[in-house]
Order: C-alpha cells, then structure tokens, then sequence
C-alpha cells in the first residue's frame, strides 16, 4: 500500500470555529479543513509582510485568493494577486509570496500534501505521469 493510499479520509464537514490554526511561519498560519488521498484543502492566513517561501513539489495545486494582496511568484512570472483572484501551480514549478495586505488563500492540493499530515514529502519527480 503506498502511502497515499494509507491516508483516510477527514470527516465530512469541517466547522471553522472547531478547526485549529497551525503556525507555520512568523505571520502565516494554516487550517487544513478536509481531505482524503486524492485531495486536500487548506486555507492559509497571512499577515503583511509575512512570506511563502519559494518551493515545489510534485502534487498540482489550485488556489483561490479569498481576501489580500500578495506578489506572488510562480516560476519566472511576479504578479500582484488580490481577492477574488485564483491561480494555478504545476507540478514541479517554484512558487512563492509575499503578502502586501492581509488576507487568506484557499489551497487545493491533488493528491493530498502528505507533508502536511506529518509524513516526509515524497520525491517524485515524474508525477505525474504522462
């Protein structure tokens, strides 16, 4: 059984009063609100000036800008994103922010971030497969 498989499914509603805010940087928390191995969503809190490292990995990402503004970087292209605004990230592609004003982004991640669930992040470079 590979490790996503082994990834059970949340419950099926995710109150956002009972849910827990994680700390995951200075200015930057994140509510994981539901997921099983296929899918994950997350929103992520940021205050002004805090950062979203530049990173990759190999799952696809789609993120919705609920509120905020933020220069966000996806490869070579910087662009100030606000509320009401989305943008996708392919996998493998270096991504990163910097919140300019306050605000929260919706992540969906496919499959699941299994780093966000205590795991290591695997390292699959061909994912996915073409």
């Amino acid at each position: 059984m590979s490790l996503h498989e082994s990834i059970k499914p949340t419950k099926e509603y995710w109150i956002n009063q009972e849910t827990e805010w994680e700390q995951v940087a200075e200015g930057l928390d994140r509510q994981i609100m539901g997921y099983d191995d296929k899918i994950m969503l997350v929103k992520v809190r940021f205050k002004t000036g805090a950062i979203g490292q530049m990173h990759k990995h190999y799952h696809s990402q789609v993120t919705y800008v609920e509120s905020g503004a933020f220069e966000m970087t996806i490869g070579d292209d910087v662009r100030v994103i606000k509320g009401g605004d989305s943008f996708y990230i392919p996998p493998h592609v270096m991504h990163g922010c910097v919140c300019k004003e306050p605000g929260i982004l919706i992540d969906v991640f496919s499959p699941a971030r299994e780093d966000f669930l205590g795991h290591e992040q695997l390292k699959i470079e061909t994912w996915p497969a073409k």
